[in-house]
């Protein structure tokens, strides 16, 4: 049995437009070629490959054989891939980038990140992304290293003389515990109450604020580097601290963790900024990511009109 040759692009685009349209004609119209064209195309992929595509006996619609139905999917994904392979192409030529390496601060709301995602996968299909959640000061250290090309940060980022950067919104943190924390379950919580218990607090795995802690009133504190983690400590009741309030709404209805009245510690705005490397502007698809964080602001400063934390 010999092997089966190697059907050209072309080939195979006018077996697939036969399948979408239903007829040779139908073809030859979508293609712009003659009949006579589409038929000899077809003969010679059936010649190439070794089988026959089409039953053309008895019926004015040509109807697939079992050989062209198992090969239509292949067939599809080669020329998918193909389309997807020019579209890459002429993005690079038109300096669209090929992949985007974005990182964001933990505290930005899981919602507001998957609906922007969405909205890029589906506006530059052909760039690939590369998504990094970190906590305080990582965020501006990866944009500084070059290990992500732009990022959400937190407020740390506007003291990075190497970075430009915009306001891009901010998210309200809240001081909670469980209801069966002692904090919890006090009516009243007087000032300096927060120092006699656990606080949790989120590290910086990034060494960038070594030494300078945010927020913390408490000097018995457990140091957690991820924020899911907090979260299930503090529901946990092991101890009180800040958390963004769009993360634990649900929490609350729910009566599973308590808002705190705490005089001393009310909580406050955290503030976000879009940064990257001065030297090392955004392309477009970087840049269009961007722009969808900084228009979260207007709205953001109505939310979180409050001192920052």
């Amino acid at each position: 049995m010999s092997n089966p040759g190697t059907p050209t692009l072309d080939q195979l685009r006018i077996f697939l437009t036969i399948v979408d349209t239903g007829s040779f004609a139908g073809a030859a119209r979508t293609l712009g070629r003659a009949v006579s064209v589409i038929s000899y195309g077809v003969a010679n992929l059936e010649a190439q490959l070794g089988v026959r595509l089409f039953d053309r006996e008895g019926t004015r619609k040509p109807q697939l054989t079992t050989a062209g139905r198992a090969l239509l999917a292949e067939a599809r994904t080669i020329a998918q891939g193909v389309d997807g392979l020019r579209a890459k192409v002429k993005g690079l030529l038109g300096g669209l980038e090929a992949e985007v390496d974005l990182a964001v601060d933990v505290m930005v709301p899981p919602e507001r990140l998957a609906g922007i995602l969405r909205g890029f996968a589906a506006e530059y299909p052909t760039v690939q992304l590369r998504l990094h959640v970190e906590a305080l000061g990582a965020v501006s250290a990866m944009v500084l290293a070059r290990t992500a090309t732009i990022g959400i940060s937190g407020p740390l980022a506007a003291e990075m003389a190497d970075l430009d950067g915009m306001t891009a919104g901010a998210t309200l943190l809240v001081p909670v515990a469980a209801p069966d924390h002692p904090l919890g379950r006090m009516t009243t919580i007087h000032p300096g109450a927060g120092r006699d218990y656990i606080q949790l607090v989120l590290s910086d795995r990034s060494g960038t604020t070594a030494g300078r802690d945010f927020g913390v009133v408490s000097p018995k504190t457990w140091r957690l580097a991820d924020l899911g983690s907090k979260h299930a400590l503090l529901r946990e009741g092991i101890g009180w601290g800040n958390m963004p309030l769009p993360m634990i709404a649900g929490d609350l209805a729910a009566g599973t963790l308590t808002r705190l009245t705490m005089p001393d510690h009310p909580g406050g705005a955290y503030r976000f900024r879009a940064i990257w490397r001065r030297d090392a502007p955004p392309g477009p698809a970087a840049q269009w990511l961007l722009d969808q964080f900084v228009a979260c602001n207007a709205a953001d400063e109505q939310t979180c009109n409050t001192p920052e934390i």
